[in-house]
């Protein structure tokens, strides 16, 4: 699909159009794109950011309930996707947000002092109520991660391909580190319409993958990650953890 020719031809009326992260329909003009678009350019609480100096407090516990399921995954043009089926969800202080989806960026969106990670997994979930929360998780080379094993192989090279394989089964729960200490603070999706008032929690410690894991899917698909953006005042908390 030549977005350049697509987005040349809109009428400005015309709400859905083709974003990208080339020059022509990349980050920087995502809010020149469409008026459903506008936050990507003017949100003052937008994401990613860079993960640096958090206040450590006491937060509530994540409580995970994922049941495993089907693999249902789609190379969207603009990443690759995991759908869920229903029934999985996280619970944090008394809200419950249903699990929706998974999906990657390579590299991260997120940075760590100044520093990108090989890729980032982002699992979204949506409150009863219509509010999303996403937990990402930064992966940096290392050990074969047998947990993506399972689908791996199956990830779809081609932009609008999608694959329904019932005899693959996974659990997301499987794909996140043990530890689960998160830094929190409040957001934007990372990519159009980049709504607001999105509850992020990012994982502190790593996920690890092998070189050869990361390669595959950056063979498919690189560089459809957000640049940071600014803070502007917002609250960055992390998980206090207890000496001991």
């Amino acid at each position: 699909m030549n977005c350049h020719e697509k987005i040349k031809n809109v009428s400005q009326h015309t709400k859905a159009v083709c974003w990208g992260y080339e020059a022509e329909n990349g980050p920087e003009v995502w809010g020149q794109l469409s008026s459903e678009y506008r936050p990507c350019s003017v949100g003052i609480h937008q994401s990613p950011i860079d993960l640096v100096n958090p206040t450590q407090a006491k937060l509530s516990p994540i409580i995970f309930n994922y049941q495993s399921t089907s693999l249902n995954i789609q190379n969207t043009g603009n990443t690759i996707q995991v759908a869920y089926s229903k029934g999985s969800w996280i619970e944090i202080d008394g809200t419950k947000y249903h699990l929706l989806e998974f999906h990657f960026h390579a590299p991260s969106e997120h940075t760590v002092a100044g520093n990108l990670y090989d890729m980032e997994i982002h699992l979204v979930h949506e409150s009863e109520e219509g509010s999303l929360a996403v937990i990402g998780g930064l992966i940096k080379s290392g050990s074969i991660n047998t947990a993506f094993n399972s689908f791996w192989h199956y990830l779809p090279s081609v932009s609008g391909e999608s694959r329904q394989i019932n005899e693959v089964i996974l659990n997301a729960f499987d794909l996140l580190p043990s530890t689960k200490h998160t830094y929190r603070y409040n957001g934007s999706l990372t990519t159009p319409p980049c709504s607001e008032d999105v509850k992020w929690f990012v994982l502190t410690t790593p996920i690890e993958m092998s070189q050869s894991q990361i390669a595959a899917f950056k063979a498919i698909m690189s560089g459809n990650n957000r640049p940071v953006q600014p803070l502007n005042g917002r609250e960055l908390l992390v998980d206090a953890i207890k000496d001991g």
